[in-house]
């Protein structure tokens, strides 16, 4: 039984090798958050990067356009996400880059918390070309299949070229059938195996020099893989040019997972299943952009204590907000029932004038809060599709409201049916996804904002009434935080 149906397969970044090239652009990027990239900048920018070889001359006025498969490498890897705001590039990094940006010094660090980073990667994934037919995540396919001991703990380039990047989704039973599969090919001879690869060599040429030539010896010079060169069994013609024949090798470099980081890959592996399902950034239910905020908001509590970095308990609370509601919708009556509510009375309670307290109970909001800087009060409540936000019953919040004397009521949600919006129409209630908050406030204290200032939430609120102001706060932390390209 063969996995592969057809020629899809991953889109694998193939712009770089070098690890440290990638960091540097990072950094350049980081260096700007504030001030965004000025005419001058631009100039030296492309002297840097041309001296590190990231930036070709064909294009000498345009060198972020030369660099913009870099950046979007950078946002593959998880390092930080792209959108546009008022018609211009952003660039915000996630709570994973920032960490890693912060530890540079330590290069086992650095592992730790890519390896992390490549953990989160999907597919579907909003920084890649992969087929949406994809649902998976790759790189815990790549990894538990290196801790499977049937296949001695390592992976074969010409096995990931031929079978592993060709999956589409994982289960027990696929996988299992992947691991059958790769010890049957595991069998054959240098001889068979090149002619499998010689009867579709349209299908397996990129395959082959994606994994092996590019992402492998990226990986290997980010520390996440040991990498050791095998033999060459065959060659594949790349194109079909008669003037210019290009050979791409099919081998038996092998890769595996360097000493330092199993225990991590344990732990990640335990804790984020391989079988897990993907967002989906075509969910009915969900703005597009709302989904990647949460896909790029991993943040791995097990990661932060194995390299010693202090846990800000807050914030990984805060950034898993929409996980720890929809852990509210399912366990009302056990111990993480409220999570969610403390998480949220803890957000609110960040703005320096914005007093927050929790509340909940039958017939009352979750969390009544006071703006004291117009002395005004306000209901929140967290709610998720589990939790039956199948509508929004406008009249039962409205007494929520009249009970604490408050002017409106703010829904967090990780999600909802469309139809809900209808049910707030003309009445005194906004919407914000739980990603969109949490990604506002965690980036406000991971720049140090000591006042958090209610005001551009409160105005926001009162023009929208009878909408979701996800967008609005959306924009308003990429105008703040993210850097302009």
């Amino acid at each position: 039984m063969t996995l592969r149906i057809d020629s899809k397969k991953w889109i694998l970044y193939r712009h770089t090798t070098d690890f440290d090239k990638l960091v540097v652009l990072a950094e350049i990027l980081k260096s700007y958050t504030k001030t965004g990239i000025s005419k001058e900048d631009k100039t030296n920018l492309n002297l840097k990067l041309k001296e590190l070889g990231l930036y070709n001359e064909r294009n000498p006025e345009l060198p972020l356009d030369a660099i913009n498969h870099k950046i979007n490498q950078l946002s593959y890897y998880m390092f930080g996400y792209q959108t546009k705001i008022d018609g211009q590039d952003r660039f915000l990094f996630s709570p994973l880059g920032n960490l890693f940006l912060k530890h540079l010094d330590n290069k086992e660090k650095t592992a730790k918390i890519f390896l992390a980073m490549l953990w989160a990667v999907q597919y579907q994934h909003p920084h890649s070309r992969t087929d949406s037919e994809f649902q998976l995540y790759p790189f815990r396919l790549i990894y538990k299949l290196l801790t499977e001991s049937k296949l001695s703990n390592k992976l074969y380039a010409f096995e990931v070229a031929y079978l592993v990047v060709f999956i589409r989704e994982v289960t027990k039973v696929k996988y299992e059938e992947l691991v059958n599969e790769l010890l049957k090919l595991r069998k054959l001879s240098d001889e068979e195996i090149a002619q499998k690869f010689q009867e579709d060599r349209h299908a397996y040429v990129n395959s082959a020099y994606e994994w092996d030539y590019y992402v492998s010896t990226l990986f290997e010079s980010a520390g996440v893989l040991d990498k050791i060169d095998g033999i060459v069994i065959t060659t594949l013609q790349h194109g079909d040019s008669k003037k210019q024949i290009t050979l791409r090798k099919i081998t038996r470099n092998e890769v595996s997972i360097p000493e330092n980081l199993k225990t991590l890959v344990q732990q990640l592996e335990n804790e984020y299943s391989l079988f897990e399902k993907p967002l989906l950034l075509n969910d009915p239910e969900r703005l597009k952009i709302d989904v990647i905020k949460e896909i790029y908001s991993f943040y791995p509590k097990m990661l932060l204590v194995e390299i010693g970095e202090a846990v800000d308990d807050f914030k990984f609370e805060l950034l898993n907000l929409p996980k720890l509601i929809e852990q509210y919708a399912n366990n009302n009556d056990g111990a993480e029932a409220y999570l969610s509510e403390d998480a949220l009375v803890d957000g609110f309670n960040q703005f320096y004038n914005v007093s927050a307290n929790k509340v909940g109970g039958a017939g009352n909001t979750d969390i009544e809060c006071l703006y004291r800087s117009k002395m005004k009060k306000f209901a929140v409540e967290a709610k998720s599709t589990k939790n039956k936000l199948l509508q929004a019953n406008a009249n039962r919040l409205g007494e929520h409201r009249e009970k604490i004397g408050g002017q409106y009521s703010i829904i967090v949600t990780p999600r909802y049916v469309p139809g809900v919006i209808r049910d707030i129409r003309n009445n005194p209630i906004v919407i914000i996804q739980s990603s969109t908050f949490s990604e506002y406030l965690y980036n406000c204290i991971d720049n140090d904002l000591r006042e958090i200032d209610y005001e551009d939430f409160d105005s926001i609120i009162v023009n929208n009434l009878g909408k979701d102001i996800s967008k609005n706060i959306s924009d308003l932390t990429i105008s703040r935080f993210a850097t302009q390209k």
